[in-house]
């Protein structure tokens, strides 16, 4: 891409978030405005004001790019092995064994050193 076409890319992307920040602005102020009306209509707006900021934010080269980590992303968790019940089971059980002794030492430690603390105090 040359330099001349670059900067077109760059000033149309600083327009299109520039849409994007007025959208979400007009979100905020409207739902703070309209506050005495029903959520549901409320809701309703914010919901097509995100969705047309979320269509033209996803018009940019880095809404593209989001785009394109985003489904890497879908792939990758394809992927993933996940634990069966019995090794979630028995990892959890570790887990809070673990906790459960660390916490009686970290007792145990406090209690002697305020025992001592008191000691030389007294």
């Amino acid at each position: 891409m040359s330099s001349n076409a670059e900067a077109q890319a760059s000033r149309g992307d600083v327009f299109k978030w520039a849409i994007v920040i007025l959208l979400v602005a007009v979100g905020v102020i409207g739902n703070n405005y309209y506050s005495a009306e029903s959520l549901l209509y409320r809701l309703i707006a914010i919901l097509v004001l995100a969705g047309v900021a979320g269509f033209i934010a996803l018009q940019t080269v880095k809404g593209q790019s989001f785009f394109t980590l985003a489904k890497e992303a879908k792939t990758e968790i394809r992927r993933v092995v996940w634990p069966t019940r019995q090794e979630t089971t028995q990892t959890t059980l570790i887990v809070l064994a673990v906790v459960v002794f660390m916490s009686l030492v970290l007792w145990g430690v406090d209690s002697f050193l305020g025992w001592v603390v008191s000691s030389v105090i007294s």
